[in-house]
């Protein structure tokens, strides 16, 4: 028999997702993110499930191309764009839009002398301060693409870094708005600006294309829990009860003695643990589900296993159900616990863990 330990992909829930970013944006259409194994849920599984969308956003090539073998027809962006000149006759065969986001890009477009044409997603930094040209730059790297025969379309981007706190005091989400404007007015091209926080919290800043991302997945990118948001979670984690102790008053649980009982307590020990992709420095008091009974972690986080207060649920037993994330226990909620975000949950699934859809 297989370990306990169990993904359960929602697809459902991944399309509800996709409508509520469509309801948000009516009038733009919708690239949806399929990065990092998309968010952790499966390539092929964020293409079927996402089949609706107007196309879909990633950064590694090579997942570019499976989705162009697995039958995905429709646009594809490469979000950070191409690492290297010898991808450029690859994303040209198989039609993958890039990002062009620094002048070394464009001087291997310019070489590249390709035979067909690509489309291009010029980034600007309005102030993320990661990827793209400043805005004193912007015009002068889109002429520069606007001069080269294989540029067929240029769409112009940015990304936004407090989406989900416009008014914060170091980048109010204004001011990017602003330098982006400021920079494009007057240049041709389509607009994509609106991440997964505004596409949520601001639809007047709807352009022709938005790039959501966690939202699709059913984790919150901030500003309200994902319920609020009307989002449905789309992976859960279950496990089981393998192990019971009853521990007395003054024991400790776990590697580092650091849960020390203050009391008779009933611990529950569950099948999944760091390797498989749970957070290991997830505290004492992270919330767990069992039996449908919200309980606690206690104790250290170990390889194969964490360890729960059984102590309210007396109907718990060896093979009680366990819920560490999903249907009835948010991710987001754990990841706050644990000082981290839903995102990183789910992107660190680790290969062992079963996955299943439901």
């Amino acid at each position: 028999m297989p370990r306990p330990l169990v993904a359960t992909i929602h697809l459902a829930a991944m399309q509800h997702n996709l409508s509520i970013a469509r309801q948000c944006t009516p009038h733009a259409r919708v690239w949806g993110v399929v990065k990092a194994n998309a968010y952790g849920h499966g390539l092929a599984r964020g293409m079927r499930a996402f089949a609706a969308a107007d196309g879909l956003a990633l950064i590694e090539v090579d997942a570019a191309v499976r989705l162009r073998e697995m039958g995905w027809q429709k646009p594809i962006l490469l979000l950070e764009g191409f690492f290297d000149e010898p991808d450029l006759p690859v994303l040209a065969a198989h039609q993958i839009q890039t990002a062009i986001h620094c002048h070394e890009q464009i001087d291997m477009v310019e070489r590249a002398g390709l035979t067909s044409q690509i489309d291009v997603h010029l980034k600007m930094n309005s102030g993320m301060n990661r990827l793209g040209f400043q805005p004193n730059a912007f015009r002068a790297a889109y002429e520069r693409l606007r001069a080269i025969p294989a540029v067929r379309n240029i769409i112009l981007m940015t990304h936004f870094a407090n989406a989900d706190d416009a008014v914060n005091v170091n980048l109010p989400l204004s001011e990017q708005v602003r330098r982006f404007q400021g920079a494009t007015e007057g240049l041709p091209g389509e607009r994509s600006i609106s991440n997964s926080a505004a596409v949520l919290t601001r639809p007047d800043l709807s352009s022709d294309w938005v790039r959501p991302g966690i939202m699709l997945y059913g984790g919150t990118p901030g500003g309200k829990t994902a319920e609020e948001f009307g989002l449905q979670p789309a992976m859960t984690l279950s496990s089981e009860i393998i192990g019971i102790q009853q521990v007395r008053a003054g024991e400790a649980v776990g590697y580092g003695s650091r849960f020390v009982v203050d009391r008779p307590m009933t611990i529950g020990v569950v099948a999944c643990g760091y390797a498989d992709g749970y957070p290991r420095h997830a505290p004492n008091g992270t919330p767990v589900v069992v039996e449908r009974e919200r309980t606690r972690l206690v104790g250290r986080v170990s390889m194969d296993m964490i360890t729960v207060d059984l102590t309210g649920i007396p109907g718990a037993r060896i093979g009680s159900k366990v819920t560490l994330w999903g249907k009835g226990m948010p991710i987001d909620e754990v990841a706050n616990a644990a000082g981290t975000l839903g995102y990183e949950l789910m992107c660190a699934l680790a290969p062992r863990v079963q996955v299943v859809e439901g």
